[in-house]
């Protein structure tokens, strides 16, 4: 599993203790922390069962605005920021690596342009233009077996090491990717001689990832390649984690297709993804009781519809709602009262914190940080909790959180601490997820590919799209 997905200089931490920070925004929106006679109720979504599709939520007028203000700010990281020489997603807003280039983020961000396409924010002949200097600048860039690195320098396309023997192929990053090229070549349907163009392109790198030569002859992918050291680091893509649309797409390649039993022995090791233990009364089907870091819900899901998705084992809707539920439960009613979480203030995940960069989750892996990314990409799963949460994070935190491309990466109340940077894999999520929530654009027109269809079902998937 990718705990440490970011590698990240130790961060300074502020000695204010969390007493002064609760006094403080109290004046902005009444205290943090409820009363035991605001005690929230946990279960606020009813979770579907696999023959139900779950519609979406219906908004109040505040909420549109709220979600408009979040959504188009978020938006500016990935459009006003990205870097100029190839229209791509810096890793994060650092001064240091401001040509570190995130291929997955990037797909994340392909994704973002979209949604400010059809919002309007952009006018849809720009957004046009900056998919065809991305897919420009990836046919140039460094790839392995058709797969790119998790880093690449934006202005050259060569390879930036990731760690020392990352310095490859990175296929969970390239799958990232290629889910947003592909909603992208949904998208522009058009038969104006760009749009076909671009579609044309985007399915000659979509056909040249060999996502089988990834499996090494064995029944399981393996997530990186390095032209030094082969396949030393041997780090397999096992579940439950944020993986699932590797093997989705690996499954679904008119060109390099796995196996069925690749997903089967590698992904399900055959069965043992499964969890009968619950959590505080919630059953998340796959992987650990409480459910790990919420990214595990987002970043498969950005385009992979879960509404009545099902397969031998779980129904993904109910999976990624149970995991937020459960995420929320732990921050209200079980975390160190220190932390200064409640029903507006929970949501843990992989993001900086005031001690470097980590993989937050209920129980040993929390450290008191809060990554807004958390609540607010699970709007779909839980809309009232995140909505919550989300008037919190930008009414009661207000400046210190807010910056000029939405929330920043993270925060602690119990240190009195605030991040400085923005991070790709966390801001392409939120306005996403939002917008799935709010009209499922991105599921709705990721869908409609045929190859991803016909690959779901090979995999066993039942799924209401025909």
């Amino acid at each position: 599993m990718a705990y440490f997905r970011t590698p990240s200089p130790r961060l300074g931490v502020s000695t204010v203790s969390l007493m002064a920070t609760i006094v403080a925004l109290i004046g902005c929106d009444g205290p943090i922390e409820p009363t035991p006679s605001q005690s929230p109720t946990i279960a606020t979504v009813p979770v579907a069962d696999a023959s139900e599709t779950p519609s979406l939520g219906d908004i109040s007028p505040s909420d549109e605005m709220l979600l408009d203000e979040i959504q188009r700010a978020t938006f500016g990281y990935f459009w006003d920021f990205a870097h100029p020489d190839c229209g791509m997603a810096r890793e994060r807003s650092s001064a240091s690596q401001r040509d570190v280039i995130t291929t997955g983020g990037s797909g994340f961000g392909i994704l973002s342009i979209l949604t400010a396409a059809e919002r309007q924010w952009i006018p849809r002949d720009k957004a046009l233009g900056r998919l065809e200097q991305i897919v420009g600048f990836l046919e140039k860039a460094d790839r392995f077996h058709g797969a790119w690195p998790h880093w690449l320098d934006g202005r050259t396309g060569k390879v930036i090491p990731f760690s020392p023997k990352d310095d490859g192929a990175d296929l969970v990053e390239t799958a990232y990717l290629i889910q947003g090229l592909l909603t992208a070549r949904e998208y522009f349907e058009g038969q104006s001689d760009r749009a076909r163009n671009l579609r044309r392109r985007i399915d000659q790198l979509w056909q040249t990832v060999e996502w089988n030569w990834f499996t090494q002859g064995q029944n399981v992918l393996f997530w990186h390649w390095s032209p030094a050291y082969g396949f030393e680091m041997n780090h397999r893509i096992e579940g439950w984690n944020e993986c699932l649309i590797v093997y989705v797409l690996a499954a679904s390649s008119p060109t390099h297709p796995i196996d069925p039993k690749v997903y089967h022995a590698g992904w399900a090791r055959n069965g043992k993804i499964v969890n009968d233990k619950p959590y505080r009364n919630i059953l998340i089907p796959l992987g650990r009781p409480e459910g790990g870091p919420l990214f595990f819900a987002h970043y498969s899901f950005l385009s992979l519809d879960p509404r009545g998705l099902n397969d031998r084992y779980a129904n993904y809707w109910e999976q990624n709602v149970n995991h937020s539920r459960a995420n929320y439960a732990y921050c209200v009613e079980e975390a160190k009262p220190e932390h200064g979480y409640s029903d507006r203030c929970w949501g843990l995940t992989a993001s900086d914190n005031p001690w470097g960069y980590a993989a937050h989750e209920p129980g040993d892996r929390d450290n008191g940080t809060i990554t807004p990314s958390a609540a607010l990409s699970s709007m779909p799963y839980t809309p009232v909790e995140s909505i919550r949460a989300a008037r919190f994070f930008r009414e009661s935190l207000g400046q210190r959180l807010w910056g000029p491309y939405g929330f920043r990466d993270a925060f602690s109340l119990g240190q009195d601490w605030f991040a400085e940077d923005y991070l790709a894999i966390d801001q392409g999520p939120i306005i996403v997820m939002i917008e799935n929530y709010r009209t499922g654009l991105i599921w709705n027109t990721f869908m409609k590919c045929d190859e991803v269809r016909g690959g779901l079902k090979r995999l066993g998937f039942a799924t209401p799209r025909k």
